[in-house]
Formats: structure tokens, sequence, C-alpha cells
């Protein structure tokens, strides 16, 4: 008996370490998708209860709602686009941001 651990993948066929790394792969992509909609959840739930205190914070807001309602628009939907870029700019313009 030994004290290290045997390397059981190496043992395995080519196609089953293929499927093995697949079902990793998938697992770990699973679990960074769970992850990502908790935090978006936790995110809205904040914008949601916590009032702005100046317009800066409610622009803040405002750019993740646009960002979302950009995200859905179709891609050939290029005037409601362009009309999301000018806010953005707008937002930018006069936030001071270079």
């Amino acid at each position: 008996m030994t004290d290290h651990p045997v390397d059981l993948d190496k043992h395995r066929g080519m196609a089953a370490q293929k499927a093995t790394d697949l079902r990793r792969a998938l697992a770990e992509v699973e679990s960074n998708v769970r992850q990502l909609r908790e935090r978006e959840a936790d995110l809205e739930h904040r914008l949601m209860t916590v009032p702005a205190a100046s317009w800066p914070e409610a622009a803040v807001k405002a750019r993740y709602l646009l960002n979302l309602y950009a995200a859905s628009l179709p891609v050939e939907d290029t005037r409601h686009r362009a009309l999301v870029a000018a806010l953005f700019d707008d937002f930018a313009r006069l936030s001071g941001e270079s």
C-alpha cells in the first residue's frame, strides 16, 4: 500500500477521459452560472431596496437597467441600440467621465 493517491483518470481509455473532462467542465460552468444568478439577484435586491442618495447613484441604477434592456434587443434594432448608446454618452459627459 502507498500513501500517494492513484490517478484513476490515467487508467481509463481516451473516450472515457474526454467524457469525464466534459462532465467536470459542465459541472463547473453550471456552478458558475448559479453563482452569477445569485449575485445578480443580490445586486437587484439592493438596487430596489436602497434608495439612491445622489444623481450619480441613480445613474448607476439606470445604467444597470439599460444594459439589461439593451441585451434583450434584437441585433437588427439599431435605432434603440443607438438610443441607449447616446444615453450612456450623456451619462459619461454629465458625470465628468472621460
